[in-house]
């Protein structure tokens, strides 16, 4: 059997164990050590355990838990209440005020915290409910929570673009720069659309009846946005120090994490409930996240032992005698079908090493195809079937937020974010500006 009738196996497998409901890690790691085994023996094994020491070896990904960690302390202490109740004063009365407040909520909880999960259980635990209290249209509901929390993989301190890094052995303060104007672009073009749908249809999105209004006093309104500036503090303590160079990429994490328990403390709030659950939780996703990583590298250990990794980039160049922009676009398309099956991260460990050696063989910059890259994940989070963001929306909203509701709603979203996909690809410099005004890139 030739390497690449092995390696179309081993990807088919895995897909297909996927689609039966194994867990991602499962799947992988089984193909891998299989694989591995049958091809090189029991000696092959070992790839598996140098793909595992190299990661550990690989101090950035330290900032993985304490990430998470900030955006949970920003959950469970009700910071992230504060932060909602600021926009909901400022921004209800407008038709589809509370939506346009929830988009924004959502850039302050990426900016916190680098993870959709966190966005999504935040939006779904404090915005839905106010939502739907004010009869907010569900579709429109559905769609700015799911496609808000997707912000968090694309605005820094993004984990996403930690991964990444690690692939592509970029910076990731390249990465994390690179990722910023793309991320309020794609919240801007949200806003724009929530604001022109309103205009279009106020049904969808009533706003502040005029009582309520009235009952607001400006001294509410300037004592909310004080509150407000706690999340501002938290990432400017975590990001000055690192952009300066006063401390390392991992450092900086340990100070947001810090600040973040600090701002909880002055609020008096972060009780040892809060101090047990936001370490139970971030347990729990640093472990998921280890074990689809570490699994993925012995997959892609196995992958490119094989050659394959080459055999498709002669395939791209060669077979089919495409030019570098229609290969592109082309990478772009394989990873928004993948994202229909595999969640972000199995595609980044999987796939990516492949797209990434091919796109610096064709010449691109790979700080952009990172963003590119992130943002197909983005829309893959959203697209159905198995979209990572439709169904934790469906574990976590009321019932009468059924799946067919919940595919539908993300629709327009999607194209919002094909369209930001688009102005990335046509202006690289949305991405490339920022780091090279910052650093000097």
């Amino acid at each position: 059997m030739d390497h690449n009738t092995i390696a179309l196996l081993m990807f088919s497998t895995m897909l297909l164990m996927m689609i039966t409901g194994q867990r991602v890690f499962g799947a992988i790691g089984f193909v891998a050590v299989v694989a591995a085994f049958a091809l090189w023996g029991p000696g092959g094994t070992q790839m598996g355990f140098g793909s595992v020491m190299k990661l550990m070896k690989w101090t950035p990904l330290l900032t993985l838990p304490m990430f998470v960690y900030m955006g949970y302390v920003m959950s469970e202490s009700r910071l992230a209440e504060d932060l909602y109740r600021m926009f909901h004063v400022w921004f209800g009365p407008l038709p589809g005020g509370l939506a346009i407040g929830t988009i924004m909520l959502m850039v302050m909880i990426s900016v916190m915290n680098g993870l959709s999960v966190a966005g999504m259980a935040i939006g779904a635990t404090i915005a839905l409910p106010e939502l739907l209290r004010r009869n907010y249209d569900k579709l429109m509901i559905s769609g700015v929570i799911q496609a808000g929390s997707s912000l968090g993989i694309l605005i820094p301190p993004s984990v996403v673009l930690v991964l990444f890094s690690l692939i592509a052995r970029q910076p990731v303060s390249e990465l994390w720069l690179a990722g910023a104007i793309p991320g309020l672009l794609m919240a801007s073009l949200f806003v724009v659309y929530i604001v022109i749908r309103c205009r279009l249809n106020p049904s969808l999105a009533p706003p502040m009846d005029a009582e309520e209004r009235a009952a607001i006093t400006m001294r509410e309104k300037l004592r909310l946005l004080r509150a407000g500036l706690l999340p501002v503090f938290i990432f400017v303590a975590m990001m000055v120090p690192f952009l300066k160079g006063w401390a390392s990429l991992t450092e900086a994490s340990v100070i947001g994490a810090l600040a973040a328990v600090l701002a909880a403390v002055i609020k008096r709030r972060f009780t040892w409930q809060v101090f047990q659950t936001t370490t139970r939780q971030t347990m729990q996703i640093t472990v998921m996240f280890m074990l689809i990583i570490t699994a993925a590298l012995s997959f892609g250990a196995v992958f490119d032992g094989l050659g394959a990794g080459r055999a498709i980039e002669d395939f791209f160049t060669e077979g089919l005698g495409l030019g570098p922009w229609q290969i592109l676009i082309l990478m772009q398309l394989s990873f928004l079908v993948m994202g229909m099956f595999l969640d972000d991260t199995a595609m980044l460990v999987i796939v990516a090493p492949v797209y990434v050696s091919l796109a610096r063989h064709l010449g691109f910059d790979l700080i952009w195809y990172g963003i590119l890259y992130t943002i197909t994940c983005q829309i893959a989070y959203l697209t159905p079937p198995f979209g990572y963001n439709l169904f934790l929306m469906k574990a976590m909203a009321p019932p009468e937020f059924t799946l067919p509701v919940i595919y539908r709603s993300v629709f327009p979203f999607v194209g919002v974010m094909l369209l930001t996909l688009i102005l990335v690809m046509l202006f690289p410099q949305l991405a490339l500006w920022l780091p090279h005004v910052v650093l000097g890139r």
